[in-house]
């Protein structure tokens, strides 16, 4: 194997380390996005429920039959 070649394959290596190293990063940012996002959709989804479960008062609007 000659220097140049050697050259070569540590300048790919470092280049893999690297892109290696960023796609790692991108990969937690995703996973952080994504809890962030997972609590979101369940903190909705219980005060989604517990709106649906709560009574409320209808409207006049509400009450008149839907055919007026």
């Amino acid at each position: 194997m000659t220097d140049e070649s050697l050259e070569q394959l540590q300048t790919k290596i470092a280049f893999l380390e690297k892109a290696n190293a960023e796609l790692g990063d991108l990969v937690y940012r995703q996973h952080q996005d994504l809890q962030g996002l997972v609590r979101r959709v369940e903190e909705l989804a219980q005060r989604l429920s517990a709106a649906v479960s709560e009574p409320r008062p209808r409207s006049e609007a509400e009450e008149r039959p839907p055919h007026y």
